[in-house]
């Protein structure tokens, strides 16, 4: 590819996003075609932002006091069937195992789409009495689900993730945890990666096969103005607790069933961060997450300009340490405005810019990549510059982000609006409910969109169900989802 074209052949977002993110996510380095469908390959600057996602979610879910731990990946049949709900939510996305070398398997394995079917006897065989609860586990690891129409990142049939896994002696305690779940991964899109949610109850025909409730976090893209289902936290109850035999002698000597939770967020949250954030030039990286936070371009044209630019490189080097992850582009073989165009491509929150002007006034150049705002800064601030315009950047994508879903969230008093939104993917619809699973399905069948969530941050308001004019006590969100 031309130097110059590196990011003119771009389609612009809001004209096809489908393939703006598909050309985004390859030609920034996030993933790589793989030679088994739905699957990808993901480069080292991928796996940098998956990578600082996971340092910063792994601290977040460990100060609750949840500890690491690793379960197989293949779960026998039997297991897996023990649980008739649980393995009807997942008959159609599981893969199975059923040769070992040169035998057929006495019983097929399936390759986990989730681990409450191994995670459960594990349990039931560590829980004796109330002194071994809780059990506060995490892991982790990849699993797979057969996906007929796989998205990079977003519905990917092999995934990286964690899976949270608890388990409690009463189910007040399953129900505070999984809530606390939910807060956990809220705070983790909204500050870490400055993604906006909105946090909810899913209904009883979206939540995870098997539990009393599906806590949400629900996510609005760009482009399509789509919802992504960012996280759950699952309150199963004592559901799984009977089903796998977890049982406990109480203080009082009772024999009684434990409750359990299970919570998860995958690599998902990378397509959220493209999608969310993304522009006509490529990714916009939150500071928090980037893999690479400022880059150095120098510049020179002679070689005593070289000189005296390395020189400044290796003292800005010096003072960048401490303070951001940053990458030095000295390629010799890329002009400076190819240089410029990849690393914004590639979502670097801060350019540094130093050439032999910049040296003479003791100086260099910042640009910002959100909105590409220039500053000259003097050498003995360049640390302090950084670390305050790094702040700025990550604070502004959670204001712009939080426009753009405020902006695009509306209520709606008509099945005729609601559809309408839904088909011009206009954004997403606040709507009144009546509970029923008729009218959640004929808004599913006929416009595509589902119930996201009975949000929790809205009050109780009485109304009319938008499709059968039943009595409704309050808004739920609609909207067309990845």
């Amino acid at each position: 590819m031309a130097q110059a074209r590196f990011v003119e052949d771009l389609v612009d977002r809001e004209d096809d996003v489908d393939r703006w993110y598909v050309d985004v996510v390859r030609r920034a380095g996030l993933a790589d075609d793989a030679p088994v469908r739905g699957c990808k390959v993901i480069p080292p600057y991928g796996f940098g932002l998956w990578e600082q996602m996971v340092g910063r979610l792994d601290a977040r879910i460990k100060a609750t006091g949840v500890e690491n731990a690793s379960f197989p990946l293949l779960i026998p049949r039997s297991l897996l069937e023990r649980e008739a709900r649980h393995i009807e939510g997942f008959a159609p996305e599981v893969a199975w195992v059923t040769r070992g070398g040169d035998r057929e398997l006495d019983e097929p394995l399936a390759v986990r789409p989730t681990s409450e079917a191994i995670v459960c006897p594990t349990f039931a065989r560590w829980v004796q009495s109330y002194r071994d609860l809780p059990i506060l586990v995490n892991q982790w690891g990849n699993a797979v689900r057969w996906e007929e129409r796989p998205r990079t990142f977003l519905r990917s049939l092999e995934f990286l993730w964690q899976e949270g896994h608890t388990c409690h002696a009463t189910a007040a305690e399953a129900d505070a945890r999984a809530r606390q779940m939910q807060e956990v991964y809220r705070r983790f899109l909204e500050e870490d990666l400055a993604v906006p949610v909105v946090a909810g109850v899913k209904t009883e025909s979206e939540k995870f096969a098997g539990a009393a409730r599906t806590h949400t976090v629900e996510a609005m893209m760009g482009g399509k103005n789509w919802a992504l289902q960012a996280a759950t936290s699952h309150d199963l109850g004592d559901h799984f607790g009977r089903v796998f035999g977890i049982a406990f002698l109480d203080r009082d000597g009772t024999r009684r069933v434990a409750s359990s939770t299970s919570w998860g967020l995958s690599q998902r949250a990378v397509g959220a961060v493209v999608l969310v954030h993304g522009d006509d030039a490529g990714l916009k990286l939150p500071p928090l997450v980037a893999p690479v936070q400022v880059v150095v371009v120098p510049i020179w044209r002679t070689d005593a300009e070289r000189a005296a630019v390395e020189a400044a490189v290796d003292r800005i080097a010096t003072r960048l340490g401490p303070v951001a992850r940053f990458k030095v582009d000295a390629r010799e073989d890329r002009s400076p405005g190819y240089r410029f165009n990849e690393w914004e491509l590639k979502g670097v929150p801060l350019r540094l810019e130093v050439g032999p002007r910049d040296i003479a006034a003791d100086q260099a150049v910042l640009v910002r990549r959100d909105g590409r705002a220039r500053q000259a800064v003097a050498m003995a601030d360049i640390a302090s510059a950084v670390e305050a315009l790094l702040a700025a950047v990550q604070g502004d994508l959670l204001t712009a982000a939080r426009r753009t879903l405020a902006d695009r969230t509306a209520p709606v008093d008509t099945y005729a609006d609601l559809a309408a939104r839904a088909a011009g993917n206009a954004g997403w619809s606040l709507a009144h409910w009546c509970g029923g699973r008729d009218c959640e399905a004929r808004v599913k069948a006929e416009t595509k969109a589902t119930i996201r969530c009975i949000p929790a941050d809205r009050p109780e308001e009485a109304g009319a169900c938008v499709v059968c004019g039943r009595p409704s006590g309050r808004r739920v969100v609609v909207a067309r989802a990845y």
